[in-house]
């Protein structure tokens, strides 16, 4: 068993000692991840409604769409207290050393696997330049990790909403299934909101450790030679919460700076629970992340993407042609503009990923101000708010291929951020898994 764990330590894993519910409604105590939904309280609230003062993961978290409200500090402190109220009261049973093999379904994917695991933050870094063993595939904004900081700092736990991508032909988390599903479920229920379901099975017998610590020892050693890169082994890509993973290093970066001893070196601190999930998994679509604008207005916005190189735009009659238009036209880069009634395609000849000619334009116009843009996941919602009145204008971007991730990621470095978003907004992680930090 200790061979098994110095190879999880050189792949940057650790094997987790996982908190789960024992009594708690396993329909109310999962809720969705905290960075969805955030043009929209009246989901929040809903979700609220349902679980109706039952424990739930809703307690233990600060969904985002709250973070600029009054009485933030007071919101953090009060997480923190349902924290320890939880772990005094026993809603959670012993804690389980393992991992724990997923399978969830949404309203759109059957069948997505996953993996719960920790993973080193001495193994990650964000910064555009780092190539480490987990990478972020997204530029993370700086600004935005001190509330996340202030949210992890002091929290007697941790609960994932970060998914970790491995690039495997071999096809490792389907043969866990096989393994994990000869065993009864350690949950099994619907999801909330008509997201669909989930379940999950632990892995904590000793071939089965030994199994995973080998094909992904496999899929590290040949990341070296298969990416461009100096050879350097790049074993994850940060699919989904490089802004959750960053704050995690932050506090970590913390933690060691404030304890410099060697008794700090494995601390619960400096690991981060994650799900892995697979690149190939036919169940994971890759989906544009579209742009909200506030206080700028139709106009504006058009006057502001004509700084792209050729650019051309012409009006569209409605949202159900604009939205063809933008998954039909692969020659150049194309968005749409959306502002109560009015429709436009956008074009240009700049190359690359759409957000790469696209974010630099909006950054400028919001000069660091973070109410002036938003990122939003579903068509649906990107129309409801573009639609809603005032000078709110929405973005829609074209549709976004996953093929060459991690070959980009490891030439290039992270691509900008809110490029890429795995799944629908309902198809986001559940919270459901725990695991302490003190």
């Amino acid at each position: 068993m200790n061979n098994i764990r110095q190879k999880f330590k050189s792949l940057g894993i650790e094997v987790p000692s996982i908190l789960l519910p024992r009594g708690a409604d396993p329909r109310k105590w999962p809720v969705i991840a905290c960075d969805q939904y955030t043009q929209d309280r009246d989901y929040w609230e809903k979700v609220r409604a349902e679980v109706s003062g039952a424990p739930s993961t809703l307690n233990l978290i600060f969904p985002e769409v709250f973070l600029s409200d009054d009485g933030a500090q007071r919101r953090i402190e009060g997480i923190h207290s349902a924290m320890e109220r939880y772990l005094k009261d026993g809603v959670f049973g012993e804690p389980r050393q393992g991992f724990i093999y997923i399978e969830r379904d949404t309203p759109f994917q059957k069948g997505r696997r996953g993996l719960i695991a920790a993973v080193d933050l001495e193994q990650y870094d964000w910064k555009p330049d780092a190539r480490p063993l987990i990478r972020c595939t997204e530029g993370t904004v700086a600004d935005r990790l001190p509330p996340r900081m202030d949210i992890r700092r002091a929290a007697p736990l941790e609960l994932p909403h970060v998914l970790l991508l491995i690039d495997d032909d071999s096809g490792l988390l389907s043969a866990l299934g096989e393994r994990a599903k000869s065993n009864a479920p350690v949950y099994s229920t619907p999801l909330m909101m008509d997201s669909g379901s989930v379940s999950g099975w632990f892995l904590d017998a000793e071939d089965s450790l030994a199994f995973i610590a080998e094909k992904l020892d496999g899929l590290c050693g040949r990341s070296t030679s298969r990416y461009a890169g100096n050879g350097k082994p790049f074993l994850f890509a940060v699919g989904d919460g490089n802004h959750s993973l960053a704050a995690a290093k932050g506090i970590w970066e913390e933690f060691k700076a404030a304890h410099p001893s060697d008794a700090a070196a494995d601390h619960p601190c400096r690991y981060a629970l994650v799900e892995i999930e697979n690149i190939y998994d036919p169940a994971i679509q890759f989906e544009p992340i579209h742009r909200v604008v506030f206080n700028a207005g139709f106009d504006k916005v058009v006057s502001l993407l004509s700084e792209m190189p050729d650019f051309s735009c012409r009006p569209v009659k409605d949202a159900k042609e604009l939205v063809s238009l933008c998954a039909s036209l692969s020659a150049a880069n194309c968005f749409g503009v959306i502002s109560q009634g009015r429709y436009a395609l956008v074009e240009t000849s700049a190359a690359g990923i759409a957000t790469a000619c696209l974010q630099p334009i909006l950054d400028r116009y919001a000069g660091g101000s973070p109410h002036l843009i938003d990122y939003i996941h579903d068509d649906e919602e990107l129309f409801r708010l573009a639609e809603g009145g005032g000078l709110t204008v929405g973005i829609l971007l074209p549709p976004v291929q996953k093929s060459g991730l991690f070959e980009t990621v490891a030439r290039v470095g992270p691509l900008p951020r809110k490029s890429f978003s795995m799944g629908r907004s309902c198809e986001k992680r559940f919270y459901f898994e725990c695991r302490a930090l003190f």
